[in-house]
Parts: C-alpha cells; sequence; structure tokens
C-alpha cells in the first residue's frame, strides 16, 4: 500500500506544498474544502474562512498544507481568503486541542482522495448551499 500524505510542489509560486494532501492537477482554479465525512466544496470565487465557519460553527478551517503528524491542527484565520487550487479540511473543534496521530492524517487523506475524485460541490453555484457538520 501506499503512503497516506505526499507533497507536491505545483504551486505557481514555486513554493513547495508542506506535509498536507497532494493536489489533483488541472484543479488549481478553485479552493476545495473537505469536511470530516469526504464532502467536498468547490470554491471557485474567493471567499473568507469565516464565511465557511459561520455556517458550522462548531468547526474550523485548516489548509492541508499546515497539518502533520504530532502537531496540533492549527486554525485558519477568520479574515484568510482561501486561496485557488489549496484543499482546506473542515475539522470539528475538537481536532485543534490534540496533535495529529499517523492514523488521524491518513483518515483525513483518505476521505480527502475519496471526497475529490467521486464528489464535487460548488458553492457559487445558486442551487448549492454550503455543507454543515451533523
Amino acid at each position: 500500500m501506499g503512503a497516506c500524505a505526499s507533497s507536491t510542489s505545483g504551486s505557481k509560486s514555486g513554493k513547495t506544498t508542506g506535509g498536507g494532501v497532494s493536489r489533483r492537477r488541472g484543479s488549481s482554479a478553485a479552493a476545495k474544502v473537505v469536511d470530516v465525512e469526504g464532502r467536498v466544496q468547490e470554491l471557485k470565487q474567493p471567499i473568507q474562512a469565516k464565511n465557511i465557519i459561520s455556517h458550522n460553527p462548531n468547526c474550523f478551517l485548516c489548509s492541508s498544507d499546515s497539518i502533520g503528524i504530532g502537531t496540533c491542527v492549527p486554525q485558519l484565520p477568520d479574515e484568510e481568503e482561501l486561496q485557488p487550487g489549496r484543499i482546506y479540511f473542515l475539522l470539528p473543534l475538537s481536532y485543534s486541542d490534540k496533535p495529529l496521530s499517523l492514523p488521524d492524517l491518513c483518515t483525513l487523506a483518505i476521505k480527502a482522495s475519496s471526497g475529490l475524485a467521486t464528489y464535487s460541490v460548488d458553492l457559487c453555484s445558486a442551487n448549492s448551499k454550503p455543507f454543515q457538520l451533523g
């Protein structure tokens, strides 16, 4: 079996992506938000983190680039704008208090990979609504 997470260097700025979930090629036009169930929102227009959090008050956003094994998951500041081509996780607040284990990171990577491969919601579409964790 393969690794749970990987590094890539596909950003326009030439920066190397951290130890987060790898990005899919050809998907840089939109930011993607993955919840713990693997559901994906594709955000084609600029949006601040607080706009996503307002629909999910018991959750926080983090960039897939900033998570790693043995560290607490850093919360994205409310005013930060989600960047095209990046993957973000919408996680329950309980995830912010404990360091991520390898199984936790693998679970997030698997859910993101599965969700990105099979299901996508365009938040900018008139018919879509932001997902909410139940």
